[in-house]
């Protein structure tokens, strides 16, 4: 009776966000305080480089030279280049120098970490922990999160990170700026010293 089946083709039915999403500081420091230890260079590179768990799964020690990470995104097919802070520096020199492969991130026998094997891993060290409502996916938009409230401009973040200007603000507009004290303190303060002069 009809022409066209309406079902082909129907497009995307659900679009999710986790931009509210967002690591604590006492979540970071409970997981680097209890989890295993091999999970913790995970942490430090989501939270100091913004990337995606596969990229980072997949990070080889020749895309790091003791300064910067340089790699292109699986996803988008977009080239960073992210400086590497000291704590994550202090931390990708130490596992470099143990050697035991080709690839930065490895499981607890020194291999290659799957991505089911890795969320598994992952997973059951946040529920031991009792970190419920946060994902490892989440230290993308809390690494956004951090460089803004450090002061990072929205171009300077999408630099690092290798989300669009859209993204960025969409995760700043939905945790940081609307939430974060200490912004509204800092904004207040140059506020107050531009209307002195």
């Amino acid at each position: 009776m009809i022409l066209a089946n309406p079902c082909t083709r129907g497009g995307r039915l659900y679009q999710g966000s986790r931009a509210e999403h967002v690591w604590t500081a006492d979540d970071k420091a409970q997981l680097l305080a209890k989890a295993p230890a091999h999970l913790h260079l995970a942490l430090m590179l989501a939270l100091w480089t913004g990337q995606r768990q596969g990229d980072l799964l997949k990070l080889a020690w020749s895309n790091y030279d003791g300064k910067a990470i340089r790699l292109r995104q699986s996803k988008t097919g977009t080239r960073v280049v992210v400086p590497v802070g000291e704590p994550l520096r202090v931390a990708l020199d130490a596992e470099r120098a143990r050697k035991r492969g080709t690839v930065v991130l490895l499981t607890l026998d020194g291999t290659p970490w799957s991505e089911g094997g890795f969320c598994a891993s992952w997973r059951k060290a946040c529920i031991k922990l009792g970190i419920a409502g946060i994902t490892f996916h989440d230290l993308r938009g809390t690494a956004i999160t951090r460089l803004a409230i450090a002061g990072c401009t929205v171009p300077k973040i999408a630099s690092l990170t290798g989300h669009s200007l859209k993204d960025v603000e969409a995760i700043l507009d939905a945790h940081c700026l609307s939430h974060d004290r200490g912004m509204a303190e800092t904004a207040i303060i140059k506020f107050e010293g531009r209307e002195r002069k």
